[in-house]
């Protein structure tokens, strides 16, 4: 499992327009296989998506899938802190394609699987 962790700041006046963007990230995201779950919450002007994907390559289709979406969101935000957890071999699919956006890394360290 890969989870994503990005939290926007949305520009000031420009929330509901953000929110008109989250439906359409949504119905994109449900078509995908690898999704394990997606969803958003709100604190203010902070956007958070709590989502996670079988393995790196399914990261990597879901942010082939919505990036004209998410242009679109980073249009009237900023990407203010975007974390990636997972085993070190998964992350490692990220590491360059995700280069830019400078993430935080997180390995998996131990848990509870069911």
């Amino acid at each position: 499992t890969v989870s994503i962790h990005p939290y926007f700041r949305v520009n000031q006046g420009k929330m509901e327009q953000f929110k008109a963007l989250l439906p359409r990230f949504i119905e994109k995201t449900s078509t995908e296989e690898a999704c394990l779950f997606y969803d958003f919450t709100i604190n203010g002007n902070e956007v958070f998506c709590r989502e996670a994907y079988i393995g790196g390559d399914g990261a990597l289709a879901h942010l082939a899938n919505v990036g004209e979406i998410l242009s679109q969101a980073l249009e009237i935000s900023e990407l203010i802190r975007l974390e990636l957890h997972g085993s070190s071999e998964e992350l490692e699919k990220l590491r360059e394609p995700l280069a830019d956006l400078k993430p935080q890394w997180f390995v998996f360290h131990s848990g509870v699987k069911k």
